[in-house]
């Protein structure tokens, strides 16, 4: 089935306000710009997203908080973006906040058809207890707070050991950047690129691939193919330009010896 698309535009046109949206990358690393400024452009608002952090202020979901169209997150890292920190502490942003590597199980999980898992990660700390802000009021106020969650008692080899339930991810579209895609879907990431763009794939409903170089099918090792097409609806070339344009959130020198 050739998944391939004629562009970003097409690709999210059928996206609707309240959409959850799963996107791939760390940082500004392996982000799918191309296919967020679609969503930008197409006008959709109150959107959820779930992914490792927020971009910067101006380039990834950065873009997307910008201008409002994000209503909650779903993220373990919020650094690195000043408006992020201005709109969650004036109750303009709901943030669940989520240890990383549980983050990953969560989204992993929701493409694997686990509806939840119990991880040592998180007991005896707010992430288990509850308590942990997720909204606050113009004034500076929690009015919303993370629930209490699940814990069970299981045997281990150190002995017994308390475990915290997690619920998987599962959102309506997955938003990935591969480095190199055939048009039956099947991806191949490069380097630390990969980060999260493998989960996000899984866990969405409707997944859409940006591929920095589109090949045609039988061109991909199996060996090594990150993401299989079964999780991909939707393929999206790039232009050598879009491909092109990578951004670097702290750009750090030394001097020359020398000089």
């Amino acid at each position: 089935m050739d998944k391939v698309v004629a562009n970003a535009a097409e690709a999210v046109a059928d996206m609707p306000s309240g959409a959850t949206l799963a996107v791939g990358g760390f940082g500004l690393c392996g982000i799918p710009s191309v296919l967020i400024e679609a969503v930008l452009e197409s006008g959709v608002d109150e959107l959820e997203a779930v992914s490792n952090n927020c971009g910067v202020d101006d380039w990834g979901l950065g873009r997307l908080l910008t201008a409002k169209r994000l209503r909650r997150m779903i993220s373990s890292y919020v650094g690195e973006n000043k408006e992020f920190a201005r709109q969650y502490l004036h109750g303009e942003l709901e943030v669940e906040l989520t240890p990383q590597g549980t983050l990953a199980e969560r989204m992993r999980a929701g493409g694997s058809g686990i509806p939840a898992f119990y991880t040592a990660t998180g007991f005896g700390t707010q992430v288990a207890d509850g308590g942990l802000p997720w909204r606050y009021d113009a004034e500076g106020n929690v009015v919303v707070s993370s629930p209490a969650k699940e814990t069970k008692t299981f045997a281990t080899a150190e002995g017994e050991k308390e475990f915290v339930l997690e619920h998987a991810i599962v959102a309506d579209f997955g938003l990935v950047r591969a480095w190199k895609g055939d048009r039956h879907g099947n991806l191949v990431y490069r380097d630390s690129a990969r980060n999260f763009n493998p989960l996000a794939a899984m866990c969405g409903r409707v997944t859409i691939a940006e591929v920095e170089e589109l090949v045609e099918p039988g061109e991909l090792d199996p060996n090594e193919i990150h993401t299989p097409g079964v999780f991909v609806q939707r393929v999206v070339a790039l232009s050598p330009e879009q491909a092109a344009d990578k951004r670097i959130e702290k750009r750090t020198v030394r001097p020359v010896e020398g000089n």
